[in-house]
């Protein structure tokens, strides 16, 4: 009986050595949590998942202490047990660009009103990076991971983004390609595209019914997907409207507003005839608006100008900048609605393809 009693005086002394002593480092654990209320482990592992009923002043004790100790749950080890939503990985190659921040934004929304965290990566153009970062995503348990930006679709390219979402699929995620080209039929994906064949089409209709036969067609690298969408479009238009196509009026080049403005100058360095220019961004547009001003060309006065993309300051533009708007947000919530409820779409398409618009606003008129 004694020896009973010296051990029942002995439990009390070994509960409190588990608790964390004050100014020890690092953070408390749930056996930190279960000592100072009073509690198992498990009560305070069910009391913080909430699917298993306590008794109110055990919840309360349970809660107490955690507030008291800073406690923090792990999330990795919920994640793993299925008992907290993955977040939604959106990665592109820079965050920096006004179109690629918005598809960004619209991810965000998107994620938070499902009540997902979302998280943002920048490959800055390095694969090596891009493999890194997917191989991170799937040890998170990331719910879908959203890839961004142009790419030059070689049979390495098909190859690399086939790795990634088998990878991805076996770990309950899932890949999404925004305004990317679609993978092989039964690849475990989902493609989010936007119509630049159809854009760049509008676009140079609208110039060619506005009397301009020759348009200066400053595009994207050549290779790149959506760079070789646009001027599929823009030379759809010229054979729909029987317009001779001319190689030296196809200037292609990089996404950048210091490339708009070097092609421009070149062009008219070289005395090069046109009356109107089609840009493959809206940031080459006012690269090339600066170089026309330069030469004291006005818009549209002497020449026409479209962009394509319509970001935000394009309304700010002096003239106002007729182009091509590309829905960004809606791409960004498509990618995180197709990828969260395609256990809701078993067979559903896994392929959408947005619209885009032509914006009219100042900068288009009939040559003199």
């Amino acid at each position: 009986m004694t020896d009973n009693g010296k051990s029942a005086r002995k439990a009390p002394a070994r509960t409190k050595a588990r608790r964390k002593p004050a100014g020890a480092e690092g953070p408390s654990t749930i056996r930190d949590v279960a000592a100072k209320a009073g509690v198992s482990v498990a009560t305070v592992s069910r009391t913080l998942a909430g699917n298993y009923p306590v008794s109110t002043e055990t919840r309360a004790r349970v809660m107490a202490a955690v507030e008291s100790l800073h406690y923090v749950v792990n999330v990795h080890a919920k994640a793993l047990s299925g008992g907290v939503a993955g977040p939604v990985a959106l990665v592109i190659q820079d965050i920096t660009g006004p179109s690629l921040a918005h598809v960004a934004a619209g991810v965000e929304q998107e994620a938070t009103s499902r009540g997902r965290l979302s998280l943002v990566c920048s490959t800055r153009g390095d694969a090596a990076r891009e493999d890194d970062l997917i191989q991170l995503m799937r040890e998170q348990h990331a719910a879908a991971v959203v890839l961004v930006g142009g790419v030059v679709p070689d049979d390495a390219y098909h190859r690399r983004m086939a790795e990634y979402a088998k990878a991805l699929d076996a770990a309950g995620s899932r890949l999404v390609l925004v305004g990317r080209p679609p993978l092989p039929a039964g690849t475990p994906a989902t493609v989010v595209e936007y119509d630049d064949r159809g854009g760049a089409f509008q676009a140079t209709s609208h110039l060619l019914a506005a009397g301009h036969g020759r348009i200066l067609f400053l595009g994207g690298e050549p290779g790149l997907s959506s760079a070789e969408q646009r001027r599929e479009g823009h030379l759809a238009a010229l054979r729909a409207h029987s317009v001779p196509y001319e190689e030296e009026l196809d200037v292609p080049g990089s996404y950048t507003r210091t490339s708009g403005y070097r092609r421009v100058r070149d062009v008219l360095d070289a005395g090069l005839d046109f009356t109107a220019v089609l840009a493959g961004t809206d940031a080459i547009a006012v690269g090339a608006l600066a170089a026309l001003r330069e030469a004291d060309l006005r818009v549209p006065r002497d020449v026409s100008l479209v962009g394509f993309d319509d970001v935000p300051y394009a309304t700010d533009l002096t003239p106002s900048l007729t182009t091509v708007r590309v829905p960004y947000e809606e791409l960004g919530r498509t990618a995180v609605r197709l990828a969260l409820d395609r256990e809701e779409r078993i067979g559903g398409d896994n392929h959408v393809v947005l619209s885009t618009q032509l914006v009219i606003r100042e900068s288009v008129r009939p040559p003199r």
